[in-house]
């Protein structure tokens, strides 16, 4: 089989990979991309999009059943969980198809298959077990994602066991679920399930949940969603599952005691494991950590030419990291002068559960850590005309400045659409804004985005709605 020569070739066509392959092509480069599966990754196919999708279903039928707060009435309220399933995978192939698209426009050349590094520069692709093609080219990015965890005991069969490709497309709504693990697809499965009217229970190992979050954040999300009537267990161990046929009791330790809880489903969302099997990475530089590639701030591995971005790599582990990160990978290689090292405290994380959360930058207690002296501000959204309007008055907007020099060193968000306005605490970050031009800045009147001013004023006692 003769060679086909590339100047760069991406292993991987999700959100990391095709956008790398994509951006290689303006640059001029001849590039390759090699997919086994799904373009657009576990992201457009199995993740970020039609959970999107999933989540706007349910938060339909939950605005459906408080329609008098609004002035309407509606009967015999009632959906067809085929229809939102349906609704979801269509937008996902949607999206999925247009990135195949993309690629071809670029003129980036797509193998179908698995890749392997076979050392000289060399990435032998082959599907199911018979050989599609040899490549070469000088550069090899990896962006072969990750897949769910499964714990020893507790792993998905499919059927009463679910990943989160199961719980994103139920054959009928179970009347009650468990949901092990409060991260964000844990959590978003919870919301969603409870929206559409289940009995969930969601169990977190930490002392709380979303512990990636601010505290404050936390703490407010927890009596939200108890408000809501998802039971939360943290502190919490999950010590066996007995699986019936059609259902399961799970056996869930907190506190010294043991409880038993039954339930039709159980949902395992306890994180990710990088895919770096078969690809080649024995005999290389390429060091992996607790199976995750490690690189340095322009995704470069310790093998030469050869990179790594998006979920293969280190946290966060979000679709816009992988992008960015192929983005910098890219022109990087590409030698252009203006590529910036990736600050991954610069990247916001969004989590699409009802009320929403987001955040960007240093929580306070990390930023106490690494030494700085803070000032914070607070400002809650019942103090927001929009919010009120729009009958949305739950959630708040947490500010985090150096104390000294007045940079932002944290926002953190929850309520209604926080995901939306995370992004202008986001810009500020990369612009390396102070207090003095948040404050500085007007903000329009009546939304909900005035929250983020109030809260950058009050962390220097000049909040005026609150």
């Amino acid at each position: 089989m003769a060679e086909q020569a590339f100047d760069l070739i991406v292993l991987g066509g999700g959100p990391g990979g095709y956008v790398a392959a994509i951006r290689a092509a303006q640059l001029g480069m001849k590039t390759a991309c090699v997919e086994r599966e799904h373009l657009g990754g576990i992201c457009l196919n199995w993740g970020c999009i039609p959970t999107k999708a999933l989540l706007r279903s349910s938060e339909i039928n939950h605005l459906l059943h408080h329609l008098d707060e609004y002035g309407f009435a509606a009967d015999n309220i009632r959906f067809d969980l085929g229809k939102v399933v349906k609704r979801s995978r269509a937008v996902a192939k949607q999206l999925a198809s247009g990135v195949g698209h993309l690629l071809k426009k670029n003129k980036v050349t797509v193998f179908d298959g698995s890749g392997r590094l076979a050392g000289g520069q060399t990435l032998a692709v082959e599907k199911d077990g018979k050989p599609v093609a040899t490549l070469k080219a000088p550069h090899i990015i990896l962006a072969t994602g990750a897949r769910a965890r499964q714990l020893p005991g507790l792993e998905s069969d499919g059927k009463i066991v679910w990943t989160y490709k199961e719980a994103m497309v139920p054959p009928a709504l179970p009347k009650s679920l468990l949901v092990i693990g409060s991260g964000a697809i844990g959590i978003e499965f919870a919301s969603f399930f409870r929206n559409m009217g289940a009995e969930v229970t969601v169990v977190e190992v930490l002392d709380r949940v979303l512990p990636v979050e601010d505290e404050e954040i936390s703490a407010f999300a927890r009596k939200a969603f108890e408000k809501q009537g998802i039971r939360i267990v943290t502190s919490a161990a999950v010590k066996g599952i007995k699986r019936n046929a059609d259902s399961a009791v799970v056996t869930v330790e907190a506190g010294g005691k043991a409880q038993e809880i039954a339930v039709d489903r159980v949902i395992s969302a306890v994180g990710i494991v990088g895919n770096v099997e078969g690809i080649g990475l024995e005999g290389t530089g390429v060091k992996v950590d607790r199976t995750h590639v490690v690189i340095d701030e322009y995704c470069r591995t310790g093998e030469p030419g050869v990179y790594a971005i998006g979920d293969l790599c280190g946290p966060p582990w979000l679709a816009h990291k992988a992008s960015h990160e192929g983005v910098v990978c890219v022109e990087k290689i590409a030698g252009l002068n203006d590529v910036h090292p990736i600050d991954w405290t610069n990247i916001p994380g969004c989590t699409y559960c009802r009320p929403q959360v987001a955040s960007v930058g240093l929580t306070e207690a990390k930023a106490k850590a690494a030494g700085h002296a803070v000032k914070v501000g607070r400002f809650p959204f019942i103090g927001n005309g929009k919010a009120i309007a729009m009958g949305e008055p739950e959630g708040m907007v947490k500010t985090v400045f150096d104390a000294k020099t007045g940079e932002l060193l944290g926002a953190h968000m929850v309520g209604a659409e926080v995901t939306e306005m995370i992004q202008g605490y986001a810009v500020a970050r990369t612009l390396e804004t102070t207090e003095t031009d948040l404050m500085h800045t007007v903000f329009p009147h009546p939304t909900i985005s005035e929250t983020m001013h109030e809260a950058v004023l009050d962390a220097y006692g000049r909040a005026i709605h609150f």
